[in-house]
Formats: C-alpha cells, structure tokens, sequence
C-alpha cells in the first residue's frame, strides 16, 4: 500500500473527510492518509501522530519522500497529544484499532476536541464502544460506514458534536448500517452470531458458576437481539 493506493478501507474513511479540513491522522503509520489526501487537493494540511518510533519514522521519510514536509507534520505523541491547539485540527481519523482502544485514545485526549467538528473512527473490532462514548461525551453519529477487504469487515463510524440516543441494537451494530442492511453487515452479524452460539455451547456443558451462567446469559441477550435483523 501508498499513499497513491491506499486499501479500500481507508479509502472509505479518506471519503468522509470534508474539502478543505484540518486533520490529525491518530496512529498514523506511514502517514498514507494524508499524503493521499493532500496529493488528491481534498486538504491542505494535516498533522500525523504515532506513539510508536518505527511507524513514526517511515511517516518522516514517507512525507518527506512525498515533498510534502510544508502541508504534513508528523509528531511523537501518544494519541491526541500529537496535536495541539496551535494546529486548528477540525478533523480527526482514528483507523486501524481495536474499538475500546480508540475510545481510549478519545476520552484521554477529550480536552483536545473542543475546536474538533468531526470525528471518523475505524475499527478493527468492538465498534460498540465507540458509539458508548459518543453517547457518553455529546457526540452523535452522523454516518456509518460497512465494508469488506480481504475477507476482513471493517465499520466507519462519523460523529460530530450533538446529542443522540440509541437503543440497544442500534448501540450494537450502528444505527444507519441499521437502516442500510447491507449483504456484507447481513454477513457480519450472522458470523458474529454463529461464534456466540458456539461459545454458548461450550458453555452450557461446562460448570456452573456465577461468572458462568452471567456470560450466557450475555450471549443469550446478543443472540437474541442480533437474530432479528438475521430473519427480517
């Protein structure tokens, strides 16, 4: 992958980022997103945060390789620590992250969003978590996004300041995927719902304990909830 190719699934996030936006890529990598989205004129600037000095440094030579050192600064920090107020950032993309860890990375940084008007959030699993933490800090959810690559699904999550509230479905598998009902969110939670009915299984035939009969009792409320989307 580069920055002229980016993978389908940032792509779709890339999709979501509004003309003329300041960005803080979060984990940044090889700053791919936003050398593509600098190279395609969708931005002028950008900053690239990483915590991790090996993926920080191949965004260095990846931006400067780029010439594009004047509209793309790439920072040390850990998450939102990378920018700062100096920056204007309007717009932030998390991508690539397990879900309670981008939500994480939100409410350690949350005193960084005061002047943030847009949020895209990718992730890699649990996305649950981050429609909690909109709920929870005045965010809601403006679109969503679902897609497969490389046998993999992948949800995009796009907040913005406002208040918002959601049922337990829709806080389980997003509001507007919800609506949409799309082959591939059909797949994911039929997949989803055939592990909980396997781990059900198993433990239906293990002892009983109180930590026990709590979890089936959990994946019995998933399953149930999930079947209804399956068999409409």
């Amino acid at each position: 992958m580069n920055s002229e190719k980016l993978s389908l699934r940032l792509v779709a996030v890339a999709s979501f980022v509004e003309e003329g936006a300041i960005l803080a890529d979060i984990g940044s990598d090889h700053a791919y997103l936003p050398c593509y989205l600098v190279k395609a004129g969708k931005i002028t600037k950008a900053i690239a945060g990483e915590v991790v000095k090996g993926p920080y440094e191949s965004a260095v030579k990846n931006v400067r390789k780029k010439g594009l050192t004047d509209e793309i600064t790439v920072r040390m920090g850990n998450g939102l620590e990378a920018v700062h107020d100096s920056d204007r950032v309007d717009t932030v993309t998390i991508a690539g992250m397990g879900g309670p860890l981008i939500a994480s990375i939100l409410s350690d940084g949350n005193e960084k969003l005061h002047n943030v008007k847009r949020i895209i959030a990718q992730p890699n699993i649990h996305a649950s978590s981050i429609r909690e933490w909109a709920v929870q800090n005045e965010w809601k959810i403006v679109d969503e996004h679902i897609l497969k690559e490389d046998n993999k699904i992948y949800e995009i999550i796009v907040l913005e300041k406002g208040h918002a509230e959601y049922d337990e479905l829709e806080m389980l598998v997003g509001p507007f995927l919800l609506k949409q009902k799309s082959d591939v969110f059909i797949e994911k939670w039929k997949r989803e719902s055939d592990e909980w009915k396997r781990v059900l299984t198993f433990l239906e035939n293990a002892e009983s304990t109180n930590e026990i009969n709590e979890k089936k009792e959990l994946l019995r409320k998933k399953i149930e909830l999930v079947g209804g989307i399956l068999t409409r």
